[in-house]
């Protein structure tokens, strides 16, 4: 199983254009993967720069025709004319996708700095091995304190769907909503999390999780994954993988591919046994 994560900025590229289809066949190139998480995906946000309020959601699915498209907004404002304006997380997948969960994030008020409410798109999907859990997110970038309430959410999703896993369900033929569908332990989570591999929250994260690029690559430093142009400021890496410990032994390769200028941010591709 192939799986990238990718934050898009709303598949604005270095030079300034806006082109989702130029996002999806990057990926599409760069791994054939039957997993997709992507973050920053726009619709209707004609504010945005470049953009033309195109919906994104739509346009990565079309260059995606053999996978489903799972969205959550974490910003879903009004626009012109009674439109919505939405800003949030894509998860595409090819292999079969279960039940899908949307978490609205931790957004406690913080004076001084600008921030935006923050998502988590959690899908159940049919890994070759089993049913496993993919969540994909995007924390805030300038709240250091709002970050942390995230990642403590986060914890508490992974520590409830443990708790799911370990009941019995109940004897149900109905297909109605209380029809048991698995929530299993094994889980990927996903993203940019807006904070760097020496962060003490990315050690926070490894009370529950494993970084997958230290499991393949132990001893080694995370490529960066941002700013990888900047003058301002050096490189850095904020977008991760993090698995489950039962599947961390499932870890092929991972890599960061640092030639693309697609986004801002560079795509992580894992594949797993």
């Amino acid at each position: 199983m192939r799986l990238v994560s990718w934050n898009l900025q709303w598949c604005r590229g270095m030079d300034g254009a806006v082109d989702a289809r130029r996002a999806a066949r990057t990926a599409r190139k760069l791994a054939d993967p039957d997993v997709c998480c992507f973050q920053e995906v726009a619709q209707g946000f004609d504010s945005l720069p470049g953009s033309a309020g195109e919906d994104q959601v739509a346009a990565l699915t079309a260059e995606f025709p053999d996978h489903s498209a799972h969205y959550a907004s974490s910003v879903d404002v009004a626009g012109a004319g009674g439109a919505r304006r939405r800003f949030g997380n894509l998860i595409l997948s090819r292999l079969p996708v279960g039940r899908v969960l949307r978490h609205g994030l931790p957004w406690p008020a913080s004076a001084g700095v600008p921030s935006m409410p923050r998502a988590a798109i959690e899908a159940v999907i049919e890994a070759p091995w089993g049913p496993l859990r993919v969540t994909t997110t995007h924390l805030e970038y300038y709240s250091p304190g709002q970050r942390a309430a995230q990642v403590e959410r986060l914890l508490e999703l992974n520590a409830e769907a443990l708790a799911h896993a370990a009941l019995q369900p109940g004897a149900r033929d109905d297909e109605g909503p209380f029809h048991p569908l698995p929530r299993p332990a094994a889980g990927i989570l996903t993203g940019d999390f807006n904070m760097r591999p020496d962060d003490p929250l990315i050690a926070r994260l490894g009370s529950a999780y494993v970084d997958a690029w230290l499991q393949a690559h132990p001893g080694q430093a995370h490529p960066a994954t941002f700013r990888l142009e900047s003058a301002d400021e050096a490189p850095y890496c904020c977008d991760f993988v993090f698995v489950t410990q039962d599947i961390a032994p499932r870890i092929q390769s991972v890599r960061v591919d640092p030639e693309t200028r697609a986004s801002d941010h560079q795509p992580v591709i894992v594949e797993f046994s």
